[in-house]
């Protein structure tokens, strides 16, 4: 899969349906997962629609930075002074179920390793 189709996070970022956003920017989203994983769970979205990490090409660079930078602000947002897990799954042996590239932020709880 090269392309993205209409998605779920598509209707999002253009608020299609309610998310409980907690950080929003010109170029990123971060909401918290409705399927938490952890007692902290947010996920964060370019709201250009790129697939996967795999699809993501040589200009799509200081967009997947800054995507980092919010990961880490979303983090202080959160109050995840002890830590956290950022996950970016690819594909589908990589567990991507929406091809809309995103981040995890799993926290508030000890993560072990290694993860599934």
């Amino acid at each position: 899969m090269t392309q993205t189709t209409e998605t779920i996070f598509s209707k999002i970022i253009r608020k299609e349906i309610p998310a409980n956003i907690v950080y929003e920017d010109d170029l990123a989203l971060a909401f918290k997962d409705v399927n938490p994983q952890a007692p902290v769970h947010i996920l964060v979205i370019p709201k250009k629609p790129i697939v996967n990490l795999a699809t993501a090409e040589p200009e799509d660079a200081a967009l997947l930075g800054h995507l980092l930078l919010v990961v880490k602000q979303v983090a202080e947002i959160a109050g995840l002074e002890n830590g956290y897990r950022v996950v970016m799954n690819t594909g589908a042996d990589g567990g991507q179920t929406v091809y809309h590239l995103h981040i995890h932020i799993l926290g508030g709880r000890s993560m072990s390793w290694p993860p599934g």
